[in-house]
């Protein structure tokens, strides 16, 4: 999956997660401290990167690449600037609500 943020400056950045967990710990359309969407994200790619390895016997590379590009970006800001997830996709599968699925 990708999510896409704007950081602080208004420079826009798409990130890559080989699962769909990213969207346990953030919001599109959500703004964020920087250091409290670093801590999100970070978090998100570890489980995802593990999601990798319990099913295929590896980490995810390309999960750390995105911990490791995310790292850099927030480094540019200071703590209590904001960082909005504009996208991700794909979303979530909706769930029927109770009055659906009668």
């Amino acid at each position: 999956m990708t999510f896409t943020v704007r950081w602080p400056d208004g420079r826009v950045e798409d990130c890559y997660s080989p699962s769909l967990v990213v969207h346990d710990h953030l919001e599109a359309g959500r703004t964020y401290a920087v250091e409290d969407f670093l801590a999100r994200s970070l978090t998100a790619l570890a489980t995802a990167s593990e999601r990798v390895r319990a099913k295929f016997g590896f980490a995810c590379t390309s999960a750390m690449a995105t911990s490791e590009q995310l790292r850099a970006s927030a480094a540019a800001y200071e703590f209590g600037q904001y960082v909005t997830v504009l996208a991700m996709h794909p979303p979530l599968p909706a769930t029927p609500t109770s009055q659906e699925s009668r």
